[in-house]
């Protein structure tokens, strides 16, 4: 079973440094941003989200752990009193596959409710059709590229 554990600064500075490739790259392949601005803006768009990085107020950053090995890692925010927001979510490349990220986002949603929300919602790039296929399993509904689900 699958753990989420809060960042720290280390798994954050290399959470980050990943994270804004990856966005760059996602950006990039949804037609959104051409790959020579990819990597500015991903970096200001983290700068505006996370000024103060894994100790932003309202997010929680976390190491997903399974048998204590770091296996991904995921960030949830809250947008409203009620409404939290998954901003990332990511398995490494050789832990895919094997059911984990079912499991985080099944861990999310009792992390949720605990912090007092009622709804998560995420954003899924269109031609990631993986995502989507599990998000919609676990009964996220689409609204227009973003889901959302009552927990």
């Amino acid at each position: 079973m699958v753990k989420l554990v809060l960042m720290n600064s280390e798994e954050y500075q290399k959470y980050i440094t990943s994270a804004i490739k990856s966005y760059a790259i996602e950006k990039v392949l949804s037609g959104n941003w051409n790959q020579e601005e990819s990597i500015r803006k991903a970096e200001e768009e983290y700068t505006r989200l996370l000024p103060i990085g894994e100790k932003t107020e309202s997010n929680y950053l976390y190491t997903i752990l399974n048998d204590d090995k770091a296996i991904g890692v995921l960030w949830l925010a809250r947008k409203s009193e009620k409404e939290g927001f998954i901003y990332d979510i990511s398995i490494l490349e050789q832990y895919q596959g094997f059911g984990y990220a079912k499991e985080t986002m099944t861990q999310i949603e009792i992390v949720g409710k605990e912090l007092g929300m009622n709804k998560i919602g995420l954003h899924v790039f269109g031609h990631n059709k993986v995502a989507r296929g599990l998000y919609e399993k676990l009964g996220y509904q689409t609204t227009n590229v973003l889901m959302e689900k009552e927990i």
